[in-house]
């Protein structure tokens, strides 16, 4: 999570924005005075809610270097930068994946950038529409400017009437400190499309979190059910549980935002789960999916087994699954899927998971038996049991690639990304597996692998199919902007 912040030691920041390849800054007004435990240093920077170990592992200048002149010719499919985010007033750091709208433009946020902040900006919610002749062109619909929200945290999702919901990770009016200053607990937002072409986008604050009790800093893309209504998670706040404290309190929560009763209203937040830590999960990730019945399920980063440290946090880590309350106005029930034990077994799940069209869970962690990585597949059995599946592990000796799975072919090919690698030359890549029978491995194809600036680098959004089978995604870094390594892009993956 690129939690922002002006780091007291210069050496520090030079010795990380080397190793990630971007500058790491705390929200306005903050200032870090003393050093930093490991802990907090997860949650200071990244796209995930902690400062995620995937921007540190490995990244010297040698690399840099070796990344600039990387080739891909191995891939099997034809990628695209559709546009290179340039930072200062225009966006940085694209937060989450892009969503389509019915005449085919993109829409997305940043977590940086924008002129309504000062530098490095407090984010921008973007829209890229295609032309003539394969090229896009990028408007910027919103800045967002702290008091209403600050940091993105996720990207957006579109409703069918042109409507666009997210989240922040900060600003809003909740009081949540950080080292002493007020940095907002974060906002869920709704952005409206203008009555006539041509006209100004509509943004409002649908709810602002209050920390404590209830959530703090939302993270990942949110869910839409049928009737309107919005679910997420928040990486702290909820009441339960000690996770980073004092620098953030409690262990994350599970939310609903129900649309008003009549035109016009409130709408009403409810917090659907409180993780407590210890054997429960911690820390959400967000990118929460919801089947036909309404049961949702995620995965944490931390919490499980407590003879686990993944990536330096008590708990390797879960999978879980929310259970519908059986009478109105019920509570609704947690049950774990799964709980990683670490190493070999995997680790700190850093993203989603998604479903597949029998109700079978994927998703994808650290480690593995081969070190790279793991994707894997959860299935119901017998008994209220769930059975796990490692169905391709990435091959590493050094760090994990960080992979994510992000959306299903038509043909039930899994499609996802790695942050970094595979191999030490690429930054990141686009594969596909597909199924085997017998309950053999899957069969990996890499479709594309980010070799940074100008290309595209370090890829951890989910994905998203247009009408002709290609894939489209954001990455945090790369592309021809001038911030270090890259402010961001958006690409296309063609068969």
């Amino acid at each position: 999570m690129k939690i922002i912040a002006n780091l007291a030691s210069g050496i520090f920041l030079a010795i990380v924005s080397l190793m990630a390849g971007r500058y790491l800054v705390f929200p306005p007004h903050v200032t870090a005075q003393t050093p930093l435990p490991p802990a907090v240093l997860h949650i200071l920077s990244g796209d995930s809610a902690m400062i995620n170990a995937r921007f540190i592992r490995l990244w010297s200048p040698m690399l840099v270097v070796i990344l600039m002149f990387a080739s891909s010719a191995s891939a099997e499919s034809k990628e695209k930068v559709l546009y290179s985010f340039q930072g200062g007033s225009d966006g940085q750091s694209p937060a989450g994946g892009v969503v389509f709208d019915k005449a085919g433009n993109l829409y997305g946020a940043t977590y940086e950038g924008g002129s309504t902040c000062s530098s490095p900006g407090c984010g921008t919610i973007f829209q890229l529409s295609p032309g003539s002749g394969g090229t896009w062109t990028e408007t910027i619909l919103y800045g967002f400017n702290g008091d209403q929200g600050s940091y993105p945290e996720g990207g957006v999702i579109a409703e069918a009437n042109g409507n666009l919901y997210g989240t922040t990770a900060y600003g809003g009016s909740g009081i949540c400190l950080l080292f002493g200053g007020n940095v907002g607990c974060g906002v869920i937002y709704e952005l409206s499309p203008p009555v006539q072409k041509g006209g100004q986008w509509t943004y409002a604050v649908l709810y602002n979190f209050q920390g404590g009790k209830d959530g703090q800093i939302p993270h990942g893309d949110l869910t839409l059910d049928g009737a309107g209504n919005l679910y997420g998670a928040t990486l702290y706040g909820g009441g339960y549980g000690t996770c980073n404290a004092p620098y953030f309190q409690y262990c994350g929560t599970v939310f609903k935002l129900s649309v008003p009763k009549q035109k016009g209203g409130k709408w009403t937040e409810k917090v659907l789960y409180r993780f407590k830590s210890g054997t429960d999960g911690a820390n959400p990730n967000g990118g929460l999916v919801r089947d036909s019945k309404g049961v949702i399920y995620g995965a944490t980063f931390s919490g499980g087994n407590q003879g686990c440290r993944g990536d330096g946090y008590l708990g390797c880590g879960t999978v879980f699954k929310l259970n519908p309350p059986a009478k109105k106005g019920g509570d609704w029930t947690e049950k774990i899927l799964y709980t990683f034990q670490g190493n070999t077994d995997g680790f700190s799940p850093d993203a989603g998971v998604i479903l597949d069209a029998k109700g079978a869970v994927y998703g994808a962690a650290q480690g593995g038996v081969s070190g790279g990585g793991i994707v894997f597949q959860l299935k119901a059995a017998s008994g209220g049991r769930w059975g796990r599946t490692v169905v391709y592990g990435f091959s590493s000796s050094s760090y994990s690639y960080d992979p994510s799975v992000g959306a299903f072919g038509k043909s039930g090919d899994l499609y996802g990304t790695t942050n970094v690698g595979p191999g030490h030359a690429l930054a990141g890549s686009v594969f596909r597996l597909r199924p085997a029978p017998n309950g053999s491995l899957w069969g990996f194809s890499l479709l594309y692998g980010f070799t940074g600036p100008p290309d595209a680098a370090q890829p951890t959004s989910p994905l998203v199919f247009d009408r002709a089978g290609n894939l489209y995604g954001s990455t945090t870094q790369g592309g021809g902007g001038s911030c270090t390594f890259g402010c961001g892009a958006a690409f296309e993956i063609s068969p």
